[in-house]
């Protein structure tokens, strides 16, 4: 993982969570999509560094944030501006797809 994603926990999320925009990826390491979707992320937050920041959370490990968030299936990204959800993209999505729907929530 690059240093161009934040971890967070369910101990850290609420003070840790950038301000500006960001994409939190709710994520497992057994969950294939997710799997898959990491490598895009990292080219995504770097390539996007400007416009938005960029987490994770594995749900496995903090239940907490996944139930508050009401995460019934990953990957599920939400978009938070000023710490409020904007916007959610769930599933698999290719580069170009996934940097459209970003861009549009900023």
């Amino acid at each position: 993982m690059s240093g161009n994603i934040l971890v967070l926990t369910d101990q850290t999320f609420d003070q840790s969570l950038p301000s500006g925009p960001t994409v939190v990826d709710f994520w497992a390491p057994w969950c294939g999509p997710c799997q898959a979707l990491a490598p895009v992320l990292e080219q995504l937050s770097v390539e996007l560094a400007d416009k938005l920041s960029f987490a994770k959370i594995n749900v496995d490990e903090n239940s907490e944030a996944a139930t508050k968030f009401r995460i019934r299936s990953i990957p599920c990204l939400i978009v938070f501006k000023e710490k409020a959800e904007v916007g959610r993209v769930v599933g698999h999505k290719d580069k170009t797809e996934l940097k459209a729907e970003l861009e549009s929530l900023l």
